[in-house]
């Protein structure tokens, strides 16, 4: 091969290739995150495709704590379609309670046996080991305020819980939530990490921590 052939090589800028190796950096660190990382919220990032967006480190913060209370010591937690919670009650280092992530995004299988993947148009298409009513509580955000989402949602939720329910939905979903699920809407405003169009509000049947936070 001659120089001039050698010349006719497209080559990278010195720039671009740095910039290509942190976004290859960037790709393996979320497909393969390291221990300290891993439940980072945002370790996953949102796919709008998805309806996924992503709970305030507040807010998570808020509804792990409010989880962790309604279940007790020992105690089951559900989180359907709340990945979000479910990395925060992880992040808090505590061994006190399992919790188990009800997720369509498989990149969540990252998090192991607590993994479950979950179709809402499928709503009781769940593996064995998750028993009837085996969770003392159970938090859901259902990807899209429709009631026919809502709907089917609730089923896994009444399917899962042995009584205590928490969901995060719009606030335009009050009366359907009402009559599917028999919960009322909490003082407790929830925050995401981007501003949503819709107004989002909690709704709980029991008495919960929720109901004094203003």
């Amino acid at each position: 091969m001659s120089d001039s052939d050698d010349d006719d090589i497209p080559r990278l800028s010195s720039h671009t290739l740095a910039a290509l190796q942190e976004f290859y950096a960037e790709q393996k660190q979320q497909s393969d995150p390291g221990r300290d990382d891993k439940y980072n919220i945002g370790i996953i990032e949102e796919n709008w495709q998805l309806s996924q967006f992503w709970y305030s480190q507040e807010t998570a913060l808020q509804l792990a704590k409010e989880a962790i209370a309604a279940a007790g010591e020992g105690g089951r937690i559900a989180c359907v379609s709340a990945p979000s919670v479910y990395q925060k009650l992880r992040a808090l280092h505590r061994e006190d309670f399992s919790v188990y992530i009800f997720e369509y995004d498989k990149r969540f299988a990252i998090y192991g046996e607590e993994f479950i993947f979950y179709d809402y148009n499928n709503p009781l298409d769940l593996p064995e080991k998750i028993a009837a009513h085996s969770f003392d509580i159970v938090i859901a955000d259902p990807p899209y305020l429709s009631k026919e989402c809502l709907r089917k949602t609730s089923e896994t939720i009444k399917y899962l819980t042995q009584g205590k329910i928490l969901l995060c939905t719009g606030a335009v979903m009050e009366e359907e939530a009402a009559k599917l699920l028999g919960v009322k809407m909490c003082k407790f405003i929830p925050k995401h990490t981007r501003t949503l169009g819709n107004e989002f509000r909690c709704y709980v049947n029991y008495d919960s921590g929720l109901d004094h936070e203003i």
